[in-house]
């Protein structure tokens, strides 16, 4: 039997005891070393050579993260730990850090109940290790700190013992603030870490060494003694005496909570259906003869058995010939294989118990974030990303033949990843894809010509705008073309904070009304259209303010239908639209049904907000990236410079040693091919990275060249569009 095929039956021996079961993600900044700490972890479990452990990447097992040198895609491993005498199994997902593949992380918070956050020793806390706590807490993940590369801090910068200390005080306090920041209720209920309770381990995933406050006790290998081995080289005993794998999960175990104590808190958060029933009480229990309650939070193409939806079940026991239904979806499959993932591998069991992260094969119309389960149930609660695609590129088949090929890959792409969105443009016939950043398109390019085998071009990138406003106008007329049915509605901006309130899905259509109105009254909106919600779609709402007309109820449907139209393809130039409140102020209809059917309402509603837009200072929104840029302080000057000739501006300049740290914010579109230029303005000496921070207002002066630009791309007329173009004046 090989050593993983051991690892295999003692997994299947604990499955079953929730209580002996940690769900863990590994989460972190690029290159702060995930991957490589999970090599070791994997290494001390048996699962690869200790040799090789650090050096491997085991779980950047898709070419290209080989090729790259980054993880591209989340990947999955069970592992059995041994604690006090006792097995434990451990269920790892390994995350990207790259900004460009945040969706993977968010997903993989879902799965998970814990997280080891990483972070870089010389470079401290940086803004994807903000961002991927942020989403932690947000599912109701708990945290622990692994601060990664000591060995840096005391060779290559050549701190003393005193700095280094202060250097890690420093960063365990930033943490602190973060989440503290974020969610103060967690903090004060603990959710800190902190090196005295053991929640804060330091070392190296390279050299495979850790220290904690618990194993100093134990070995009494402390700062001094770290300091000594790393300042004279000689590292090798530290990995023997204190193991990382071992001093990482043997903080693991007691600190982060098993599916039995996780469930009861997170259920609340991630799934609202009623707790009392018997979905409910289950999922909380996460009791093994419950119904099946799985969420899918990864979807992979097996050349041999087809789709494989990875998720975490909640609550049952999935086996083999399971008749399942997806949520949405009228009919239901059944399940071909169960299985787990050790990395690339998948390994076939007989049956998983809930509590798991599983692997299953046969379930039709799954997509990443559907509800898979052996009941009618409400679905959980669906993924909230950090980011929104802002960058587009069209992709062409190189020939005619490959086109139906190019659509079916293109349609799974898009089930694999959801932060991918994929629309065919009628009018061109391109097929358009839109994603987090330049990377993250250069990667689906390449996956589709080379994993898929679909000769692609692909157009330069494109930025994705959004169409607003910062004035009011109306109420405006729309007729219907019978001239039988009149709609009067009048158009505002949307106050920021409702606009959050959306964004972040703490309100929506599914939202208990008397909760919904509570929140949006406390966001500064009032009680009156607070309670007159007709319709959300994007950051956009419809209020219904009319009272008492006769026929509305029945033709609501329709305008919405209207309003949704607009907001999906504004009036300036056919992009998405964002904050905008579209009051319905009174509505004549004709008394028969005839008349007023959807074509003559759809147009009517939707011609009165076009016009009602573009007369209330209509403005494009850009997407717009914080930039963080590490450099030797000589070429401080070349990295702002970089910034500002981009419309960017310089927020903060700090030193820290010999090295400075510029922040500053810039526009996506500005921004292509940047990599290349900060490498040669710094001499490949400068460390970058960004963050998505939203849309901002285009400069006015732009405005008009750029609606221009669109619009000739779309192939509308290029005059800037009027209201008179859609409503009678």
């Amino acid at each position: 039997m090989t050593r993983r095929e051991k690892t295999v039956e003692r997994a299947k021996k604990l499955m079953g005891r929730p209580e002996r079961i940690r769900d863990i993600g590994i989460v972190a900044h690029i290159d702060h070393g995930k991957t490589t700490l999970t090599d070791s972890l994997l290494a001390g479990a048996g699962i690869i050579s200790q040799e090789l452990a650090g050096t491997q990447l085991f779980m950047d097992f898709y070419e290209l993260e080989q090729e790259r040198g980054i993880t591209i895609n989340a990947a999955n491993v069970s592992m059995v730990h041994d604690f006090k005498g006792e097995e434990y199994l451990i269920n790892l997902i390994d995350t990207p850090g790259h900004v460009d593949f945040g969706g993977d992380v968010t997903r993989a918070m879902r799965a998970v109940d814990g997280a080891i956050v990483v972070v870089d020793a010389v470079e401290g806390i940086m803004p994807q290790t903000e961002t991927v706590l942020r989403q932690a807490l947000r599912e109701n993940v708990k945290p622990v700190l692994f601060i990664n590369k000591v060995d840096r801090l005391i060779n290559e910068l050549k701190v003393d013992k005193n700095e280094m200390q202060l250097r890690l005080s420093k960063i365990i306090d930033d943490v602190n603030k973060l989440i503290k920041n974020m969610n103060k209720e967690k903090y004060e209920r603990g959710w800190r870490v902190d090196t005295s309770e053991g929640s804060v381990a330091f070392g190296s995933a390279l050299y495979k060494w850790a220290i904690s406050v618990h194993s100093m006790k134990e070995n009494g290998i402390g700062f001094k003694e770290v300091y000594d081995h790393c300042h004279s080289g000689d590292v090798k005993p530290l990995a023997e005496k204190c193991p990382l794998h071992q001093i990482l999960l043997d903080m693991v175990i007691p600190l982060l909570p098993n599916p039995l104590e996780a469930q009861k808190d997170r259920i609340a958060a991630i799934w609202h259906g009623d707790r009392e029933s018997v979905v409910g009480e289950a999922m909380e229990k996460c009791d093994p003869n419950g119904p099946i309650a799985l969420m899918v939070t990864d979807i992979m193409v097996d050349p041999h058995a087809g789709e494989v939806a990875t998720g975490r079940l909640f609550s049952g026991t999935l086996r083999r010939g399971q008749e399942l239904r997806v949520s949405g979806v009228p009919n239901s499959s059944r399940v071909q294989q169960v299985g787990i993932f050790i990395g690339p591998e998948r390994l076939d069991v007989e049956e998983i118990p809930a509590g798991n992260i599983v692997a299953i094969t046969g379930i039709k119309d799954v997509i990443v974030g559907s509800t898979v389960s052996s009941i009618e149930m409400i679905p959980f609660e669906s993924i909230k990303y950090v980011s929104e695609p802002v960058v587009t590129v069209a992709v062409e088949a190189e020939h005619t033949k490959d086109l139906p090929k190019l659509i079916e890959v293109l349609r799974q792409l898009s089930k694999e990843d959801p932060t991918l969105k994929v629309e065919i443009d009628e009018e061109t016939g391109e097929h358009l894809i839109s994603g987090m950043g330049e990377l993250h398109l250069e990667i689906v390019a390449y996956r589709i010509k080379h994993d898929h085998k679909v000769p692609i071009t692909t157009s330069p990138p494109i930025v994705v705008y959004r169409e607003s406003i910062q004035g009011r106008a109306g109420p405006v007329e729309g007729k219907s073309p019978n001239r039988h049915n009149r709609f009067y509605i009048l158009v505002e901006p949307l106050p920021k904070e409702v606009i959050q309130l959306i964004k972040s899905d703490a309100v929506s259509m599914r939202t208990k009304e008397l909760e919904r109105r509570q929140m949006l009254m406390e966001a500064g909106m009032d009680k009156e259209e607070a309670k007159n919600i007709a319709g959300i779609h994007g950051s956009n709402v419809l209020l219904d303010m009319t009272k008492g007309i006769q026929y509305l109820r029945e033709t609501m449907e329709l305008i919405l239908e209207g309003f949704e139209e607009v907001m999906r393809n504004g009036p300036l130039a056919k992009e998405p639209c964002q904050g905008i409140k579209a009051k319905l102020m009174d509505v004549k209809l004709h008394e028969d049904a005839v008349h007023r059917g959807p074509a003559q309402v759809i147009p009517a509603a939707r011609q009165a907000i076009q016009a009602g837009i573009l007369m209330a200072r209509p403005s494009l929104l850009e997407p717009i990236l914080d930039v963080y840029i590490q450099v030797p302080a000589d070429y401080m000057g070349s990295a702002s410079r970089e910034i500002q000739g981009r419309r960017g501006q310089i927020l903060e300049v700090r030193s820290e040693g010999d090295m400075v740290i510029v922040r500053g914010k810039a526009p996506v579109g500005e921004l292509f091919g940047f990599a290349g230029s900060i490498r040669s303005a710094t001499e490949g000496r400068a460390l970058w990275s960004t963050e998505y921070a939203g849309f901002e207002p285009l400069p006015s002066n732009l405005q008009v060249d750029i609606v221009r630009q669109i619009r000739q791309r779309k192939g509308l007329k290029l005059e800037m569009p009027k209201p008179s173009d859609y409503v009678d004046q």
